[in-house]
């Protein structure tokens, strides 16, 4: 494995550091959200508009709702506090005028990006001290992980065997 050496850690340590961390940033979520005018389902909202903006597309509202679990009735205010804080705006679907795109206004990457960039330097900092192998297995590690948390949300969710 590249990069230097590393403490020796058990999984309940690890497990203990991700709780930790997962906490710190549903409160940074909160404040990162007041910072820019928002709560944190608009900002949760804002951030898939930005994914798929940075993907070459967009979201249709319906699609929000869908992302975010929420009704297309609170996608309708989410979109309204976003458009009111200069952050989207809705663009009509050409051929359907019952459905609209959900876009990004041109300075609104920009303002959440003064926010986070601090972060994101950081966190650049510190896979600069991580060799390549490393990033591979902490990036299936994310990946896998977030597959096991959806799986166990859609337990908690549905009242199944795993979540009841």
């Amino acid at each position: 494995m590249d990069g230097k050496k590393r403490p020796e850690a058990t999984a309940g340590q690890a497990l203990q550091a991700m709780d930790r961390m997962i906490a710190l940033a549903q409160f940074g979520q909160h404040d990162i959200a007041g910072r820019l005018g928002l709560n944190t389902t608009d900002l949760t909202c804002l951030g898939f508009v930005m994914e798929a903006a940075l993907a070459g597309g967009a979201l249709t509202a319906g699609d929000l709702a869908e992302r975010a679990r929420l009704t297309t009735g609170a996608v309708t205010g989410v979109l309204n506090r976003l458009e009111k804080a200069g952050y989207a705006r809705r663009r009509p679907v050409e051929g359907d005028r019952r459905r609209v795109h959900v876009v990004m206004e041109e300075s609104a990457q920009a303002r959440v990006l003064a926010v986070y960039g601090p972060f994101y330097d950081r966190l650049g900092t510190l896979f600069a001290d991580y060799g390549p192998e490393e990033i591979a297995v902490l990036t299936d590690w994310f990946t896998r992980a977030r597959a096991a948390m959806q799986e166990s949300l859609e337990e908690i969710r549905g009242g199944t065997e795993g979540g009841s």
